[in-house]
Parts: structure tokens; sequence; C-alpha cells
């Protein structure tokens, strides 16, 4: 890995935005007509989807979209603008300052909270959901590898770097992926089993979604996904460590993942490149850098995969290799090499074949509560405001960014006079060690 790749860390600098604007209208008619042509059936935001919920809440699906290439015109033009902003924010910070606590401008935000962001790891959900499917722990391991390499994409679509919302401490984020029709379940789903786990208005044929902020100095995120039917979960932690490097800032994700294949009793432990926003003082783009490792400690199979940071002088961005190894074997039985945001071949053998083809696949739509049957801390009702009002509306957009986080400085105050902790809600552990979600599937199973 080059020396470039190496000196950095990271923070947040991804994007994928989610709203019920009318400016994502187009791009959802065209999602729409790709998902009846692949065999799902569409669903158009607003609409009430038939799930056997519990509660009887409304529940909505919003699709993934981009913001409109006007928007990104406005967001460029916004840069453009406050370069003056921008030279007078890098002057108060030095190569190498961490900056957890710098507020960046609010134009340069997505318009989502970084917890959202991590539910994009399944955005391809019906690849986590078959992993059981395959017979083999070789073959199970394979597409582990395929469902890890495919997550990187759909949230970071556009060309631009932007930068998530902070999530303030006990923030939350849940969603589920109906992959009912393409991924069936294999066994019966107890309604106490779906009770305790991650949605509460889950059902049985769905890949469910929990994400909170556990900590925040440091940043701390936890989340967990499951599929009860297919026997299949991951959890994660992640400490978000940024740093500024002089024409870049760089966000490390420090921590792991572990998923669970409850099926075969086999775990497969994974770990996070790093993020990259590139020429801030011009137009910010984005990469990733690093290397990870995904292991299997019951089958002895491992991979490395390097997300390579572009040169400085000529090669190609986004680009990705990997290597795929039995127990103590020093020759792979797979490699594999293409853009993480493109096309990725795998080579065994003799034998070339696409392995990842981001350009066609089609993800799976995430489903969320009506926001009004959204508690008072979970993301999108929490930032609707900021959300809203961005990117046209800057003023108003950072004056309710403000309120959100002079609100959690105050309560942070409040319990250090008082001496009250914090506990966290859906997760347990500590930062040394990393947080647990309070009910897996393996303790309901």
């Amino acid at each position: 890995m080059s020396d470039r790749a190496e000196s950095c860390s990271e923070d947040e600098f991804f994007e994928a935005n989610e709203d019920l604007s009318s400016s994502s209208s187009s791009k959802l008619v065209n999602d729409v007509e790709k998902m009846a042509i692949a065999g799902r059936k569409p669903i158009a935001p607003g609409c009430s989807l038939n799930l056997p919920n519990r509660r009887g809440d409304d529940v909505v699906v919003v699709a993934d979209t981009t913001r409109t290439q006007q928007e990104e015109d406005d967001l460029e033009a916004n840069i453009e603008g406050s370069k003056s902003v921008i030279t007078h924010l890098l002057s108060q910070v030095r190569v190498g300052m961490d900056l957890t606590k710098v507020v960046l401008p609010t134009f340069i935000l997505e318009r989502r909270s970084m917890l959202e962001m991590y539910a994009d790891f399944f955005a391809h959900a019906d690849l986590f959901a078959r992993i059981p499917d395959y017979s083999t722990p070789r073959e199970r391991f394979v597409e582990v590898v395929r469902w890890y390499v495919s997550s990187f994409h759909a949230g970071r679509r556009s060309s631009l770097a932007k930068k998530p919302y902070n999530p303030i401490l006990g923030e939350t984020f849940m969603c589920l992926w109906d992959v009912e029709k393409s991924v069936p379940a294999d066994h019966d789903v107890p309604e106490p089993m779906l009770e305790k786990g991650p949605v509460p208005w889950a059902h049985r044929n769905c890949v469910s979604f929990i994400a909170e902020q556990v900590s925040h100095h440091p940043p701390v995120a936890a989340f967990y996904a499951e599929h009860p039917g297919k026997r299949v979960s991951c959890g994660a932690h992640i400490w978000t460590k940024s740093k500024f490097l002089g024409l870049s800032m760089c966000a490390q994700l420090v921590g792991e993942g572990s998923l669970t294949d409850h099926v075969h009793d086999e775990t497969y432990r994974v770990t996070f490149p790093s993020a990259y926003a590139r020429s801030i003082l011009t137009t910010p783009w984005m990469e990733m850098g690093g290397k990870v490792e995904l292991t299997c400690k019951q089958s002895g199979l491992s991979a490395t995969i390097e997300f390579l940071c572009k040169p400085f002088v000529g090669g190609s961005r986004h680009r990705i290799i990997g290597e795929l190894r039995e127990t103590n074997e020093k020759k792979p039985f797979m490699t594999l090499d293409g853009l993480w945001n493109g096309v990725i071949h795998a080579k065994s053998g003799n034998q070339t074949s696409v392995f990842v083809d981001t350009t066609t696949m089609m993800t799976v739509p995430k489903l969320v509560q009506a926001l009004e049957n959204q508690g008072l801390t979970e993301s999108r009702r929490l930032w609707k405001d900021v959300t809203a009002n961005l990117p046209h509306n800057i003023a108003v957009a950072t004056d309710a960014k403000v309120v959100i986080e002079e609100k959690q400085r105050e309560e942070a105050r409040r319990r250090k006079e008082t001496g009250a902790e914090w506990h966290q809600m859906n997760f347990h552990g500590t930062i040394e060690n990393g947080f647990k979600f309070n009910h897996p599937l393996s303790t309901r199973l």
C-alpha cells in the first residue's frame, strides 16, 4: 500500500441521500422500472406497505436517491462561493489534528445521519441473507466476501465528498429490507423472537437493522442486523477517528464487525477501510483506502482486501484488490481486482469471471417507519429540519443543527453536574472491548 494511504486515518466523508422531496421522483421512476424488470415488487415512497407488523404503525419505503444534477451543481456552487469560509476553517487546524471537535460548514453536509449511512452495508440485503444457503465452508466464505466488497458503493454514488451528520449520543436509526420475494425464509420465526429483535415492527422474512450512537467522546456507533428466517446476523462497533492532512481529510473506522451464520455455526470477523476527502480547497472528492481482513476461525479461511488510494501521478481511483486463502496456504485460491464502485473480477486458477458488478446490481430499498411514528431521537425525525433545508436554505439548516447540538451539550453538562452516568439503550459494552446488541439472534434461537 502506498505511503499516502498508510498515513491516513478517517472520519465521515460518505454519501447517499434518502428524502421524501419531489426532486427524487424521476430517479424513483427509474428504480421502479428496474425493480419490475428484475422481478421485485416496486413500492413508492409514502405508500403503506402490507407488512404483518404487530403495532399497526404505518411503514413506508423511501427510495435510495442521489441528489439531482441541479442539486449537485448547487452544492458545488456553494463550495466555490464559500472558499473563504473553508480557508478560514483550515487556518484553525494543523496537520495531524483530530477533527472530532471541529465544526464543519453546514453546506458540505450529507442530508442524513452517519447512523443511516451504516445501514448501506446491507443495501444488498439479499446477498447477506443468502450466505447460509451455500453447502461448503469455502462457498459460504466467498459469499461473505462478495457481500462485503459490494457493500460500499451504495452510499457513495456522487463524485463529491460530503459528510453525514455527526450522531448525537443516544441517537438511533432503524430500518428493514424486505427480501421475501428473492430470499424465502428457511426457518419458522415465532413472535417472541421478533419482539426482542432490532426492529419491533419487522416480519419473519426481512433483514432488520438498528444503529445507536453509544458514545460521543470518543464518537462510537454500534449497529446490528439480522434475518431470523435465514439464521444469519451481523453486529459491529465503529470508533470514528478523523484527522486533517493538509489538502485532505481522513476518517479511520476503528473497530470490527462480526457476521454469524447460525445454521453452520460459523463467525466471520471483518475490519473496515478508511475514507478520505481529497482536494478540499477546490471540489472535494472521496475515496476509500487501507487494508482490511476477513477471517473465519471455524473454517480457517481468510481474505485480505486492499482499497487502493489514487497515486499522485497516474493510476485510477477506487481500485480494489484482494486474496482469499485456505488455512496455512500461502497461495490464494482466488484473487480479486477491479473497482469497488464498478466491476470487480475474480480469478481462480485459470478462470476469470465477474465477481461483483455494482453498475448493474440492484440494491434493496430500505423500509422505515413514517416520520410521525418515529421516536424523538431517531435519526430522520431528529434531523428533519436540517435535512429539509439543505442545500438551499443554509442559514435555516445551520440554526436547526445548532439547536440539536446545543441541547446535547446542555444534557452533557447536566449529567456532569449531577454525576449521572449515560446508559446505552440497545447495546452494551465498553470503548475498549466494543459493543454488542442486547438481544442478539443467538440468544433467541
